[in-house]
């Protein structure tokens, strides 16, 4: 079946560079249709390290381009949707046999100075003997640095770019997967087939923006004219959760004897994040999984600092996802570089690809993408998203803790511990999940874990939650804090309720 419409832009792909794709051009006054073939987020977008970063490690690399735009948008972001990004302090032990103290301090040096940082504390030592991190370390530990980064909520960053992009008149379209691409004169005939109807439609695009990730050369391969290959490297990076072991809010950083680093991440209160690897893989990147050989690398490598040995046994859940990474020639998977690289056909209606980039950069890298298609569409327009909010992040002076006070106040009904989580994923659009709730009661069904039926509808509404594991995983991390019961209720109340409120 043939839709009748006309795009300016068909973005395949919706993680975190297809949905910023989509927005900045929605934002522009062009047309724009999203397909994913699952859900949005579920593949490399969710599988971070949760972390808005410069890259530290990248300096050795000479990454310096890299880590200075990475440092820049870190700070735009923050400002941005203070709600799901917020600032952590990062420690850095000095570990007597790896890297010498003054080339910690100076790479720490750059990377206060090279981003232009205004909003985050700067870097200073630390005596670990008397600082609170310190307590959970080896005694061989006695000093080490303290540097600043932000958090960030992964895959609700890439919803939030999504809901921007259908409220700016982008056409989202989830489990839809793009079959066949043909090329006319002058558009695309793009092939969708809708898996939760099984339906196929040919809708016509003057441009394509290929945002697979992993499946970047997969997309490109449904041209039946042009067969060849720009260079992607996929490698796995995966991630264990261990009950928590330190009772502080500062992020570790660990060097590695392999010239890698692992992060310690304090994670949903009660857990700890650790991780990451890099291992080149190779087949289908929805298939991958995390490897024993890989959580008995981060648990003996994070246990070189941590006083308490880490069993692998204590893992309580994990997860891996596939890095699209340029292919730069470098031998080891660690040294390739994390930065982005942008091709477009030289002939025929426009199509752009995306190779490699990284969370922090996706911004930047959307507005580079629509500054060149839009000449090839032969329109004009500013870019506007560094000055922007994303949905729930017109937060008064990006000052998240006055916000949740005057919150506790004005909603002090509400449970302390179920407000702070609303706030911290739904900023200011909390009313609109709230929908004029007075009382608990009035939050409908409890799954248990914080999880009420008033947050499940408002994900299936507005932002595209059509399975448990959506609303579990993705749309949140309440999937480590609901019960095997509570989750089988919600798979019960998806498959009762979910196509009404869809519908609705």
């Amino acid at each position: 079946m043939t839709d009748t419409k006309t795009v300016d832009l068909v973005v395949i792909g919706g993680g975190i560079n297809g949905a910023g794709v989509a927005r900045d051009a929605a934002g522009r006054g062009l047309s724009v249709l999203l397909c994913e073939k699952d859900d949005l987020a579920m593949h490399t977008s969710s599988a971070s390290t949760k972390l808005i970063h410069g890259g530290l490690r990248y300096l050795e690399h000479y990454d310096f381009k890299l880590v200075r735009h990475a440092l820049q948008e870190r700070e735009v972001l923050l400002r941005s949707a203070p709600h799901i990004i917020w600032p952590l302090r990062f420690i850095l032990p000095h570990h007597r046999d790896l890297r010498p103290r003054w080339m910690i301090r100076l790479g720490l040096f750059l990377y206060d100075h090279i981003g232009g940082r205004k909003m985050l504390p700067a870097s200073h030592s630390v005596n670990l003997r008397k600082h609170v991190s310190g307590q959970s370390l080896k005694d061989q530990y006695t000093s080490g640095f303290e540097y600043s980064d932000c958090w960030v909520q992964d895959s609700r960053l890439v919803v939030l770019n999504a809901q921007d992009a259908a409220e700016r008149g982008a056409d989202v379209r989830v489990r839809t997967e793009c079959t066949d691409l043909t090329a006319t004169d002058d558009a695309w005939q793009v092939e969708l087939f809708d898996k939760s109807t099984a339906q196929k439609t040919v809708v016509t695009a003057r441009s394509v923006i290929n945002a697979s990730g992993p499946w970047v050369e997969a997309t490109l391969d449904l041209q039946q004219s042009n067969k060849s290959r720009h260079g992607v490297r996929l490698v796995k990076g995966s991630h264990v959760i261990v009950p928590r072991l330190f009772n502080h809010d500062y992020t570790y950083t660990f060097q590695n004897a392999d010239g890698r680093v692992l992060f310690a991440v304090p994670y949903e209160h009660h857990y700890t994040l650790l991780g990451t690897t890099d291992i080149e893989v190779e087949g289908d990147p929805g298939a991958v999984d995390i490897e024993q050989r890989e959580i008995d690398y981060i648990c003996e490598a994070a246990g070189e600092y941590f006083e308490k040995p880490i069993d692998p046994a204590s893992v309580i859940w994990s997860y891996a996802g596939v890095r699209p990474l340029y292919d730069d020639a470098s031998e080891n998977a660690s040294h390739v570089t994390r930065d982005y690289v942008i091709h477009m056909t030289k002939s025929g209606p426009p199509m752009i690809s995306i190779f490699g980039g990284k969370i922090t950069t996706y911004r930047k890298l959307s507005e580079e993408v629509v500054d060149m298609v839009l000449p090839a569409l032969q329109k004009s327009a500013d870019a506007w998203t560094s000055r922007a909010h994303l949905p729930g992040g017109d937060i008064a002076n990006a000052d998240f803790d006055t916000f949740h006070s005057e919150l506790k106040s004005r909603l002090a009904w509400m449970p302390e511990a179920v407000l702070a989580d609303y706030a911290r994923n739904y900023g200011t659009r909390i009313d609109d999940l709230l929908a004029g709730a007075e009382s608990v009661s009035d939050l409908g069904e409890d799954f248990g874990g914080g999880l009420y039926e008033v947050e499940v509808r408002y994900l299936v509404r507005s932002e595209w939650a059509r399975t448990a594991d959506d609303i579990l995983w993705r749309r949140s991390r309440k999937g480590l804090h609901v019960s095997a019961a509570g989750i089988a209720k919600l798979e019960q109340w998806m498959q009762s309720n979910g196509e009404a409120v869809v519908a609705a």
